[in-house]
C-alpha cells in the first residue's frame, strides 16, 4: 500500500472497532449510568492510565532513534508529570476524588475487575515484546480520541449533577496532547512500515488495541450494567 492507503486502512478500522461504538460508552455518555456505575468506570480506568508510562518507558527503553525517544518522553511527562501532583494520572485521581472514591483504594488498584487487568497488562505486555513498529502503531487509538473525548465531556457535564469542569479537567489536556502525539505515531508508521508484512503488523496492532480497550468496556457492562455480576474482590457501588 502507498502511506496514504495504509492511513485510510487504519482509519477504517477506528470507524469499525474503536469503542466510542461500545454499548458502555453510549450509557456513560447519553447519562443512563447511576453514580455507583460512573464511580466503577473511573476506578478501572486508573489502572490504564497508571500503566501507560510502564508501557511507553518500556518503548523508549528500546528505540535507538534519539528523535523517537526525544518525542515519546513526552508522553511519560504528560502523564507523570514534572512534579509530584501534576500529570494525567494525579488529573485522573482528582476525577475519582471527585466521584467521592477514596484515593488510597484507587491507587491499590485493589477493586478493579479481572478483565480490567488482564486487558490492560495485555497491553503493556505487547509494546515490551512486539516489534518497534508494531508498539508505536498500537498507539494509533488517539487518532479517534479527540472524538470520543468531546462526547464523553459534553455528555456527562449536561447528564450528571455530580460531574463539573473541575472533575473532568484531565480530558481538556488531552484534547491537544492526543491529536500531537497521533500526528508523530501516523507519521512514522507511514514511514517506517514499507513492506506488505510491516503494513499488515501495524493494522493488527491497531486492531489489538482496539480490543484491548474494548475488552475493558465488555468487563464493565457485564459487571454493573448486565447481567450485574461484579467478580469476588472487585468493587461494589454503594448505589
Amino acid at each position: 500500500m502507498s502511506p496514504q492507503a495504509l492511513e485510510a486502512a487504519l482509519r477504517q478500522i477506528g470507524a469499525e472497532r474503536y469503542h466510542i461504538l461500545h454499548p458502555f460508552h453510549k450509557l456513560l455518555h447519553g447519562g443512563k449510568l447511576n453514580r455507583g456505575q460512573v464511580q466503577a468506570w473511573a476506578l478501572n480506568r486508573y489502572y490504564y492510565q497508571c500503566s501507560i508510562p510502564l508501557k511507553d518507558a518500556s518503548l523508549i527503553g528500546r528505540a535507538t532513534d534519539p528523535d523517537l525517544r526525544r518525542e515519546w518522553r513526552r508522553r511519560l511527562s504528560d502523564h507523570d508529570g514534572d512534579a509530584a501532583g501534576e500529570g494525567g494520572i494525579a488529573r485522573w485521581l482528582a476525577l475519582t476524588d471527585g466521584l467521592g472514591l477514596d484515593r488510597d483504594y484507587v491507587i491499590s488498584t485493589a477493586g478493579i475487575l479481572p478483565g480490567t487487568r488482564f486487558a490492560v497488562d495485555a497491553y503493556v505486555r505487547f509494546v515490551r515484546e512486539r516489534s518497534l513498529l508494531e508498539a508505536v502503531a498500537s498507539s494509533l487509538t488517539e487518532l479517534f480520541s479527540p472524538t470520543i473525548i468531546s462526547e464523553r465531556v459534553s455528555g456527562m457535564l449536561k447528564s450528571y449533577d455530580f460531574i463539573n469542569k473541575d472533575t473532568l479537567a484531565y480530558f481538556n489536556a488531552r484534547m491537544i496532547q492526543a491529536p500531537r502525539d497521533s500526528d508523530f505515531a501516523l507519521d512514522y508508521v507511514k514511514r517506517e512500515a514499507r513492506t506488505p508484512g510491516e503494513q499488515e503488523q501495524v493494522l493488527a496492532a491497531l486492531r489489538f488495541k482496539c480490543d484491548v480497550l474494548w475488552a475493558q468496556l465488555d468487563a464493565l457492562h457485564f459487571a454493573y450494567v448486565a447481567p450485574g455480576h461484579i467478580p469476588p474482590g472487585a468493587f461494589v457501588p454503594k448505589s
